[in-house]
């Protein structure tokens, strides 16, 4: 298993706090050890997980935000 990365991501589509909260839950529904921070202001999402980018991507997308 590898060791934790910090990821940062550009999101939008994120316009509330339930939507930061969805972000951070379908993250930690992937890896629940994660460390997830949401900023809809900034559209930005920093996640220090041990999944790949890819994969938190994808579940970031799966919840129905952009990521670029």
């Amino acid at each position: 298993m590898s060791h934790p990365t910090l990821h940062t991501f550009n999101v939008t589509g994120m316009t509330c706090g339930h939507c930061e909260k969805a972000v951070v839950q379908a993250v930690r529904a992937l890896d629940p050890q994660a460390e997830v921070k949401a900023d809809r202001t900034a559209n930005r999402v920093d996640v220090t997980s041990a999944q790949t980018r890819e994969a938190l991507a994808t579940a970031i997308r799966e919840e129905g935000y952009a990521v670029a």
